[in-house]
């Protein structure tokens, strides 16, 4: 049976350091009682759920008891949540990306030869899902194209300014407040440019590299 080992929250400052000192056992314990908790359920009904003894719950919501994977499986079935979901206390540290205003990195994609301004508003956050948020100036120099494809999907938000947008063999005229969420494998983009500057936020999101469908 393998053990749950005594660690800090990565990374610790040094006052964390100090202070998280709490093996591993009860936080996840802690994380069961609460799942058990928010679904209403007593200790014996998990436990037979689980299919293991009232005594050995106890131990391990008291962080008394180090739970096998096999023992975490059989909770987090009963329970209705993913194994990860008893590690959540130690997660302190998340990916984060913070853009101030006017600041956004100015990308060089295949709408910049027709004149459109791309600023990334975010990234290296990760996960599963690769998602690209952008900020897409049209101006006087923009031209109109409606031919873009790739793979995943996208969603538009008009800010400012007007335009005829185009998806598959559908034309969508839009103004500020204005939004669109499609299947970006069908040709789409700007078709009439209307009132300049126009300026919307496009969120594109895509099955991230080596994630398991």
């Amino acid at each position: 049976m393998s053990e749950l080992r005594r660690i800090p929250r990565t990374p610790p400052t040094d006052r964390e350091a100090a202070e998280d000192t709490r093996p591993l056992e009860e936080y996840v314990g802690q994380e069961i009682r609460a799942h058990r908790k928010r679904q209403g359920m007593t200790m014996a009904e998990l436990a037979a759920a689980a299919e293991v003894s009232q005594g050995m719950l106890s131990k391990i919501e008291n962080g008394q008891s180090s739970p096998s994977l096999s023992t975490l499986a059989a909770l987090a079935n009963a329970l209705s949540v993913p194994i990860s979901g008893f590690f959540t206390p130690i997660e302190s540290a998340r990916a984060v990306s913070f853009i101030p205003a006017g600041e956004g990195r100015v990308m060089d994609r295949r709408g910049t030869r027709s004149g459109h301004l791309y600023q990334l508003l975010g990234e290296g956050v990760g996960g599963d899902v690769g998602m690209e948020p952008y900020l897409i100036t049209l101006s006087s120099e923009s031209e109109t194209y409606d031919q873009f494809r790739h793979e995943g999907v996208e969603f538009i938000h008009v800010l400012s300014g007007e335009l005829v947008y185009r998806h598959g063999d559908r034309d969508f005229h839009m103004k500020p407040g204005d939004s669109l969420f499609f299947d970006a494998g069908a040709p789409h983009g700007p078709r009439e440019l209307i009132a300049l500057p126009a300026v919307y936020l496009s969120i594109m999101g895509y099955k991230a590299e080596g994630a398991i469908a």
